[in-house]
């Protein structure tokens, strides 16, 4: 398990949710933390909001999503300027 499971982790545990929901929000929150890293990289240094919202609107409302991001913000790995997620945290 890598720093970033541990970060999000803890903050997932923490929901008042069935084990079965927290595991879901685990991934739901892991795979957007790992796609925000991985875009950290790229030419922007980051990724915009809404075209990361654009790749999950099918999946989750735009409460849930507002809702995954602001935990993912919570874990101080990942911040927001301008629109633009950025990679904070240590690297891989």
């Amino acid at each position: 398990m890598n720093l970033t499971c541990v970060f999000v982790w803890r903050y997932a545990v923490t929901m008042n949710i069935t084990l079965e929901q927290k595991q879901a929000a685990f991934g739901v929150i892991l795979v957007l933390t790992e796609a925000i890293r991985e875009g950290s990289k790229g030419v922007l240094g980051g990724v915009p909001n809404g075209e990361l919202y654009a790749l999950v609107c099918g999946r989750m409302t735009l409460q849930s999503y507002t809702s995954v991001l602001n935990t993912i913000k919570g874990t101080g790995l990942v911040v927001e300027k301008n629109h633009l997620l950025t990679w904070v945290g240590p690297a891989f």
